[in-house]
């Protein structure tokens, strides 16, 4: 790692390390609108790509479902035309048309949408490659993480889990090189997790404890379980941002769900006109803020302890464009006024070069409502949890009979890792998207069964959804 010191810094205060986790359902080829590749399309052209070009000294996971999609043959191609068609377009005609005291924001959202569109070209159409770009060139470590996003504890049975695990890491090695770390999908954490991943020689994982420990614990990482080191969440650090107070539902900052009727967004949540120029000062002062408490914060730890902590900051990366306009703005002000602060930047990886784990006791855990499992494990969505957990039995048992097809089993395995998403448990609870999350579970368990019970071999593929499964984590004893 290069190490950055301003001018007048002294001494270091302590390390942050930014975590960006990057994931989207598998919705490419599964609908459009109002649900399916439209959420695609927009995370690329609205996170994504913005936010690559702004982050350095960070740790970043893009999901193999997620990775998976951009690879997937035709989909730049409709991104393009989508983002160009319904997006940069239609600001186009709001900047045009729309009264004046909101033309200004729509010129805005046009640049957006331009400056994407500029950047698939520059690209050559291939998304995937302003990851490793940012990795090669501004020390953003890519990190592995599940198949498809499965909450691993539940999960039914060690060889599941195993396949989950093995796939996301063949996924990442294939497209991004070798990895010590690996994202918990929902950080979802259960003591007895780390022999699978020590098994794959993975070092270390990050966990929400916050509901278990005193807020300043989690400024050091725990030794886990099989030789891992897990690294706490910062909670305090995280709700500046990811809460219903945090910094994204400022007045001053654009109005998500308020459109145009061409669908741009010219308001801001205070309900006035948007003003890009503001926002960007507001999205600024919030960035010098959020330093400003982890150097509090860092102090703390340090006058306590005797020793330099480690705040771990993770979000999600859609955060930061797609529902927060200004996040990319206040990621590049924040990794800014951090090193002018004497805060360290560091990647996981460079962490747990500088940090010694600590001895205590890691709990049940996620980063979810509850800090618990019951949003994809409870009444509400027995009916996906059980389901997903007696076909994976189902699978089992198939893989263990005589005269199956290879092709029968390679489609109901990707049917299975389909159906074991976090994201329709979490999207049916909070009925957030219709009968879609409930429909597409029920469509993979429909598929799975088909591959095992169908007379005709069935395609092994679906859609490209991974494409380096190996189906020998469900054979090993």
């Amino acid at each position: 790692m290069v190490e950055r010191e301003a001018p007048g810094v002294s001494r270091q205060l302590g390390d942050l390390a930014v975590v960006l986790h990057s994931h989207m359902p598998y919705v490419e080829g599964f609908g459009t609108y109002p649900f399916g590749e439209e959420w695609l399309f927009d995370a690329v052209g609205r996170s994504h790509l913005p936010v690559l070009e702004r982050a350095h000294d960070l740790t970043m996971t893009v999901t193999p479902v997620l990775a998976d999609q951009l690879e997937a043959p035709g989909v730049v191609t409709r991104m393009e035309a989508f983002l160009r068609r319904y997006r940069l377009e239609a600001a186009e005609r709001d900047a045009r048309e729309a009264p004046l005291e909101v033309r200004a924001a729509a010129a805005a959202e046009a640049d957006r949408y331009r400056r994407a569109l500029d950047r698939l070209t520059a690209l050559g159409g291939d998304a995937l490659e302003a990851f490793r770009i940012a990795s090669m060139d501004r020390n953003v470590a890519l990190i592995a993480s599940a198949a498809t996003h499965a909450v691993l504890p539940l999960v039914g049975t060690i060889a599941g889990r195993r396949l989950q695990i093995d796939a996301g890491l063949r996924s990442h090695e294939r497209r991004f090189g070798p990895t010590d770390g690996f994202w918990l999908p929902e950080c979802a954490y259960r003591p007895g997790i780390e022999p699978l991943l020590a098994e794959r020689g993975l070092r270390f994982f990050c966990t929400d404890q916050s509901a278990h420990e005193e807020p300043l614990a989690a400024l050091s990482p725990a030794r886990a379980r099989a030789g891992l080191v897990a690294f706490t969440l910062d909670w305090e650090a995280v709700e500046l941002v990811w809460s219903r107070t945090g910094y994204p539902s400022d007045p001053a900052y654009s109005e998500f769900h308020r459109l145009s009727m061409q669908g741009s967004r010219l308001w801001t949540i205070g309900g006035r006109p948007y003003d890009p120029e503001a926002a960007a000062a507001r999205a600024d002062a919030h960035a010098r803020e959020f330093c400003a408490a982890i150097a509090e914060r860092l102090t703390a730890f340090q006058k306590r302890h005797g020793r330099p902590g480690l705040v771990t900051f993770a979000i999600d990366t859609e955060l930061l464009g797609h529902w927060w306009s200004e996040g990319p703005t206040w990621l590049a002000g924040m990794l800014r006024y951090a090193v002018e602060r004497g805060i360290r930047l560091v990647t996981l990886a460079e962490a747990l070069e500088r940090h010694q784990p600590e001895e205590r006791a890691l709990h049940d855990s996620t980063w979810g409502e509850g800090k618990d499992f019951h949003t994809w494990d409870s009444p509400e969505v027995a009916d996906l949890a059980w389901a997903g957990r007696r076909l994976e039995l189902r699978l089992l048992a198939a893989v263990g009979a005589d005269g199956l097809a290879p092709a029968a089993l390679e489609r109901a395995a990707r049917e299975l890792l389909a159906l074991q998403a976090s994201d329709w448990a979490f999207l049916d609870r909070r009925r957030q998207a219709g009968d879609y999350p409930y429909q597409r579970a029920t469509s993979h368990a429909r598929a799975l069964l088909e591959a095992i019970h169908s007379r005709q071999p069935p395609d092994p593929r679906m859609r490209s959804l991974a494409p380096d499964l190996s189906l020998a984590p469900l054979r090993e004893p």
